[in-house]
């Protein structure tokens, strides 16, 4: 009948009581209580750090949402101020050689645009680091080139070999160097490893003990294991990749020790660039090597006396000025953001871009934008898929305000893109471990050289427009379904967080 209501059958349990057992007033009241008191005390630490407003505001909201699990995370993975002393007599003798390159660039230094000079100051200013020289630099296009001129210099090597990697896998390529480092500690070079706990994981004691029983030094940069610090340093890696050997060739770049670098072993390698460095510059990559093996180990440098003296050798002044960069979570100074914003500010006719996590910041995407419509020549070079989805996700979500001010963006399709450079006119090439994002301007330690003059910016240049060759451009009208442009501003979302 129309209208009608028929009671409900008291066999069917009510909804209510299904999803939720009913609450009496005090409870309701005391865990509204209980969840204001975790919300204020969490906003009270996470808005003491002083960082970034959008990054404080994400931490406090995705956290509220969780609570009092969300004071095990922040524990765990919210950011924190280390303190990582700089070696201040190692420093100032690795300075006292720095008088020679000083008088070999002095005329370019005076005839250097005004631009440049503040920039080398800049980096000065930020990490410590002046400029200095080198005698040669080389590009080395792909994992296998690399890996050939890295085994090349540790066979060449007669007093020293320093490595520090974020990944180190004991696969074919890395079960190849270890061996080499076996055999070259066996014949007399002091050989020093220093590996990323997290990025190398896999690497166990097994591995490593041939490299014990020959006499190689082996450290763990912040081990993961509970109970090693008060307060956990799992967010904080050393993402640096710093081969010295003899303290007079070095390599820094964003090739890893693994196999899914080398096209020789996978077809699928990523694709990546690194850089040889020969000469006088190579001083500042062993600093921050023997740095962070400090840092790491707690070993006192002043024990080594004259050891010491060989890993910082007098080396010849070269043509080429370079600068190395540093920056990390020990230090607020972001050195490398800096340094790319810098850059880019400078530009007056191009600035190419390429990484493969792009979550820029602010100030990084309104130096992209700016220089675009002021009529630079700004180009972006990403990979199609990169190895996580939230993070292409998020760099998809730009592309559109980067387009529209007319930076030309483009998609990397061959393989995955692993390389990390910025060139900008004909006089600045930066290359590195850094990727463009919060998490390797902020939380990892990262070191990058920045070479003046067209040394470098040449052929990086001629690789750019190679890879171009392996791309396809991304249009402004380009067609995307509604749920991916959704999802792609969601993983924006989280940006301050990648």
């Amino acid at each position: 009948m129309a209208g009608a209501r028929f009671p409900a059958s008291r066999s069917q349990p009510q909804l209510s009581a299904l999803i939720l057992p009913a609450l009496s007033p005090e409870w309701k009241t005391g865990l509204s209580l209980a969840w204001s008191g975790y919300i204020a005390v969490l906003s009270v630490w996470i808005v003491m750090q002083k960082r970034a407003p959008v990054s404080t505001m994400s931490w406090i909201m995705s956290l509220a949402l969780l609570p009092f699990a969300g004071f095990v995370i922040y524990y765990f993975l919210g950011p924190q101020r280390l303190h990582k002393q700089r070696l201040k007599r190692l420093r100032i003798r690795a300075s006292a050689h720095a008088q020679a390159d000083l008088a070999r660039l002095r005329d370019a230094a005076e005839h250097a645009p005004p631009a440049l000079q503040q920039m080398a100051r800049l980096g000065t200013a930020t990490c410590g680091i002046p400029v200095s020289s080198a005698t040669g630099v080389e590009l080395l296009s792909g994992g296998a080139s690399a890996f050939d001129a890295i085994f090349d210099a540790v066979r060449a090597a007669r007093d020293h070999v320093h490595l520090e990697y974020y990944i180190f896998e004991p696969d074919a390529i890395g079960t190849a160097l270890r061996d080499l480092l076996i055999a070259r500690a066996k014949e007399g070079v002091a050989v020093r490893l220093l590996i990323d706990a997290l990025g190398s994981k896999r690497i166990g004691r097994k591995f490593m003990a041939p490299m014990l029983a020959a006499g190689v030094r082996v450290a763990l940069f912040h081990d993961t294991k509970v109970g090693r610090r008060l307060r956990p340093v799992t967010n904080y890696r050393t993402h640096r990749k710093i081969v010295v050997c003899d303290g007079r060739v070095g390599f820094t770049g964003g090739v890893n020790i693994t196999d899914e670098e080398d096209k020789r072993t996978r077809a699928d390698a990523y694709h990546d660039v690194h850089l040889r460095i020969e000469g006088s510059a190579v001083r500042w990559l062993q600093t921050t090597f023997l740095e962070d093996w400090t840092y790491a180990t707690g070993e006192d440098l002043r024990s080594l006396g004259e050891v010491l003296d060989a890993m910082l050798p007098q080396v010849e002044a070269g043509d080429i000025p370079v600068q190395i960069v540093t920056s990390g979570p020990d230090s607020p100074l972001e050195a490398i953001h800096r340094m790319h914003v810098e850059a880019i500010h400078n530009a007056t006719h191009r600035a190419w871009l390429t990484t493969p996590y792009f979550v820029p910041g602010e100030p990084a995407l309104m130096a992209l934008t700016s220089a675009a419509l002021r009529g630079v020549d700004v180009r972006l070079l990403v990979p199609r898929s990169s190895d996580s989805a939230i993070v292409s996700a998020a760099a998809r979500s730009y592309f559109d305000e980067l387009i529209a001010a007319g930076v030309k963006v483009w998609e990397y399709k061959a393989r995955m893109l692993h390389s990390k450079t910025l060139v900008v006119d004909d006089h600045c090439a930066m290359i590195g471990t850094a990727n463009f994002d919060n998490r390797s301007f902020r939380l990892n330690f990262e070191v990058s050289a920045v070479v003046y003059g067209p040394a470098l910016a040449k052929p990086l240049a001629a690789q750019f427009e190679a890879d171009l060759y392996s791309s396809e451009a991304v249009r402004a009208h380009r067609p995307q379904s509604f749920f991916r442009r959704l999802g792609d501003a969601f993983a924006r979302l989280s940006s301050p967080l990648l």
